[in-house]
């Protein structure tokens, strides 16, 4: 269906954005890609997990290639001991930070330690919470010391490794390096420009083998539509487009569309500390069966995505027997009329005096999340259920009611299922707690037997069916709108939330 929609709309747009894609931006700058981006208030691998351009600017011990495998990356191997649950890292020679210093074991140990300083706030610091011990061997091997099993950790070992010797001693949270970041990725900062541009130049050094372009630009454009228009007009090069915005290039020789399957979901978080939810609690189930997912995804997203109904759907572990909630109107009322709610005259359920309703906040950037929210706002309140939507500059997370929540990872299931649904996650936003949740988590982190991982992951998204955290909406595919000119994109790869894992293999592109 997206397919026949995306190219009927092509054709009927497809004079607008005709030959404008001949423009070049690259002439006088030598082999370059311009990419459409937000603004950055800082570049900081330490607190953000999903930022785009450090993907280009750092490299982590391991890495995940383009196959979806984890793979050594600034570790040349390593060794683990099942007994002492000890990870050693050779560090590959010949590897130097972009201000020509040598990576180090120290940087290794500086960098793991800081996410785990509760003052730098790292979403990542329950991913190394295990870390019993760091030790420095040589100037070119380490040694990391678990104080119990965990399975994902080499996984986790992909996290971006910064220099000890520009940071060290330094306060995190205000150094000014973050807004010159110095990484041993395929690309160095050139410069940044804020609100207009951030340059990156090709490293010559890089370990993988230098870039084959000569500098990535990211251009700072306010929303997906201008975006959009950016790339018509030729101005950049590529962009990372909600798929209404996609469809006029569609058909037009002059782009190319990759369409790419994620892990990214997106649901609505429930916070379980606002009063409401504390005495309306039971009502989410019939939230869930109000929701028409295949109708939410063909409006917004013209088709790009599938149904969701958990977490784990594009993970190994997915257990797809779990109750989905798909699609029940008579279900959702008479699970509200069974909880004591009745319709008024306006249309919406009361219940005790109060309308059933919520406000829903929603972050007001690209990735299809306004489209998203509008159309289940749309959907909820044709069932009787008063939602709203709400955009503020700033999110209230102790005082929001719902939020439009993207989680996703390709990773192994625990890097996020672990921080987002324990009771303690660091990412636990919605402060949801279920004892159960909590056990099965903790002993799928601790066993490295497939079998018994399957066994206990099923278990934990049958749990989370039964006291649901979110209201699962969809998974979205990724599109990535390219001027023909670029070449090289690994397009077979299944990426994570805000698409992480494009540029895999970004050294290895090329332009005409």
């Amino acid at each position: 269906m997206k397919k026949r929609l995306l190219l009927c709309m092509a054709f009927v747009l497809l004079a607008l954005a005709g030959g404008c894609g001949e423009n070049r931006v690259d002439e006088d700058h030598g082999a370059r890609i311009v990419y459409g981006s937000r603004d950055y208030e800082q570049i900081n691998p330490l607190r953000n997990e999903y930022g785009v351009i450090d993907q280009l600017l750092f490299d982590g011990l391991m890495r995940r290639d383009v196959t979806g495998e984890t793979v050594p990356g600034l570790a040349e191997s390593y060794e683990y001991d099942p007994e002492t649950y000890t990870y050693v890292f050779r560090l590959r020679d010949g590897v130097f930070w972009h201000d020509g210093k040598p990576l180090r074991a120290a940087d290794v140990k500086f960098t793991i330690e800081a996410i785990r300083n509760p003052m730098t706030d790292s979403l990542n610091a329950q991913n190394f919470e295990d870390v019993r011990e760091i030790t420095e061997i040589d100037d070119k091997t380490v040694r990391i010391r678990l104080s119990a099993p965990n399975a994902a950790f080499l996984d986790y070992m992909v996290q971006p490794i910064l220099p000890a010797h520009l940071l060290a001693g330094r306060d995190l949270r205000t150094t000014g390096f973050f807004r010159s970041p110095v990484g041993t990725g395929p690309f160095r900062l050139d410069h940044w420009e804020a609100g207009k541009e951030i340059v990156l130049a090709r490293n010559e050094d890089y370990y993988r083998g230098a870039p084959k372009i000569d500098s990535f630009v990211f251009k700072i454009i306010e929303d997906d539509v201008a975006e959009a228009q950016a790339l018509a007009d030729g101005k950049i090069d590529a962009a990372h487009l909600a798929p209404t915005n996609a469809a006029q290039f569609m058909g037009n020789p002059a782009y190319h569309c990759y369409d790419m399957k994620t892990a990214d979901y997106r649901a609505i978080l429930f916070n379980f500390a606002h009063p409401y939810w504390q005495r309306n609690r039971d009502l989410i189930p019939a939230i869930s069966y109000a929701i028409d997912r295949q109708a939410l995804i063909d409006k917004a997203l013209l088709g790009y995505g599938i149904p969701a109904y958990g977490p784990l759907q594009r993970s190994v572990y997915n257990n797809p027997n779990v109750e989905r909630y798909d699609y029940n109107p008579a279900k959702a009322q008479q699970l509200l009329e069974a909880a004591g709610c009745t319709r008024g005259s306006d249309g919406y359920y009361m219940r005790g005096g109060e309308e059933v309703g919520f406000r829903l906040t929603v972050r007001n950037d690209n990735f299809a999340r306004i489209e998203i929210i509008n159309a289940a706002a749309e959907q909820l309140c044709a069932a009787g259920i008063h939602c709203t939507v709400e955009t503020p500059a700033k999110i209230d997370w102790d005082g929001q009611m719902a939020y439009l929540i993207g989680w996703g990872s390709a990773l192994d299931a625990d890097v996020h299922t672990y921080k987002v649904f324990a009771t303690n996650g660091k990412a636990n936003d919605g402060h949801y707690a279920n004892a159960r949740v909590d056990e099965y988590l903790v002993a799928a982190r601790r066993t490295s037997d497939p079998a018994e991982r399957m066994r206990l992951y099923g278990l934990f998204q049958e749990e989370l069916a039964k006291d649901p955290p979110y209201v699962f909406l969809c998974y979205i595919d990724t599109v990535y709108v390219m001027r023909t000119r670029v070449h090289g994109v690994a397009e077979n790869n299944v990426l994570g939330h805000r698409a992480i894992g494009f540029f895999a293999n970004v050294n290895e592109w090329t332009v005409d």
